[in-house]
């Protein structure tokens, strides 16, 4: 019943009316398209694997999708990948006249021809659940419509795709992030981070069929980056107390998904558990050399919160202060705001502290 609800949400409600425009172009394929419905389990799916045809590069595919499916504005899928604005319209605009012109149809691909774009869609319904799960905008982190949706869409994945073990890895990454989400706010709202959230409140049985779901995958013995952050997820939730957390072996799991993802996400995430290994400066040393690469971490909130933990924690309370500053700048969730306000009002007594000690 509640994944019906966030069905009819997204069809009925102001997303549909948002991807309307940028699906009519795609329709008049879709009218030709076979109507077996054996062979094609949910419409929606459909229209994810047309997005993903191989005739468009991998970054087109996912985009196009978050943008036609999804209903993501041009600007939150650049943000997803790091991009300016003004250069996703275009790859979008150019991905969207390709379809058109290549007449791709709409069917759910069989056999071999499967392969190709389970990548993509996977990655397409990853995104979907984590905008859900953590979204751009609004007055809280959450929009349960979204993480139904994703849901719904990776167990459809797994039902087309049983042996392909990224599909059950997908399955189970938000399987394992869905449990912890009923201690994610308080009963006031407030955001909680992972170190300080109530695990009582985390969804038992949401854990164990994650964990069995990672164990197929695993069993399976082709190892991807979902089952990779599947097993990262898995030992936070092993862990009874925040400071029994294995940040040993997730620092290696991260490391391991950078040596197939080189992204400046994942170097980012590795750096924060080896910041809990190796301490605060040696990890606060390595961060400020990734920006110096990357300066598209500069609009990155993710990047300026973690940076700003690091220096608060290696006792540089000036520059943590500028850098919850730059966080809750572009910061567009109001209880993530509120969450980085009160970060940064504890670095400003720790400040004063010292410079009473001084």
């Amino acid at each position: 019943m509640a994944r019906r609800r966030a069905i009819d949400c997204l069809r009925r409600g102001q997303t549909f009316a948002r991807k309307a425009t940028q699906i009519a172009v795609l329709e008049q394929a879709e009218a030709s398209a076979p109507k077996d419905i054996h062979n094609i389990p949910d419409e929606r799916l459909r229209l994810i694997f047309a997005c993903c045809h191989p005739a468009l590069e991998q970054k087109s595919r996912v985009a196009l999708t978050l943008r036609t499916l999804g209903g993501l504005s041009t600007a939150k899928i650049a943000r997803a990948f790091l991009d300016n604005t003004s250069t996703m319209a275009q790859r979008l605009s150019r991905a969207r006249a390709k379809i058109t012109k290549a007449g791709i149809p709409f069917v759910i691909p069989q056999g071999a021809d499967l392969a190709p774009r389970l990548g993509s869609v996977l990655t397409v319904i990853y995104l979907i659940y984590n905008e859900g799960y953590g979204a751009t905008a609004g007055k809280y982190q959450v929009r349960l419509d979204l993480c139904a949706e994703a849901l719904f869409l990776a167990r459809l994945m797994v039902r087309l795709a049983p042996h392909a073990a990224e599909a059950k890895g997908v399955l189970a990454l938000i399987l394992f992030s869905m449990a912890r989400r009923p201690a994610r706010a308080s009963q006031q709202g407030d955001y909680v981070s992972l170190d300080a959230q109530d695990r009582g409140l985390w969804d038992q049985s949401l854990i164990d069929e994650a964990r069995e779901i990672l164990d197929q995958a695993l069993s399976l013995a082709r190892r991807g980056p979902f089952q990779i952050q599947a097993a990262i997820s898995a030992l936070h939730c092993d862990a009874r107390r925040a400071d029994e957390t294995d940040w040993a072996q997730i620092s290696d799991l991260y490391l391991g998904l950078y040596a197939i993802e080189k992204t400046p996400v994942v170097r980012l995430n590795h750096l924060v558990a080896l910041s809990n290994v190796l301490g605060a400066e040696f990890a606060l040393d390595k961060l400020l050399e990734m920006r110096g690469q990357n300066e598209d971490m500069q609009d990155y909130q993710p990047f300026h919160a973690a940076l700003a933990d690091l220096y608060r924690r290696a006792g540089q309370f000036d520059q943590a202060i500028s850098a919850y500053e730059r966080a809750i700048e572009i910061t567009k969730i109001d209880n993530e705001r509120a969450f980085l306000y009160a970060r940064l009002r504890f670095a400003e007594r720790q400040q004063r502290q010292k410079k009473g000690r001084d």
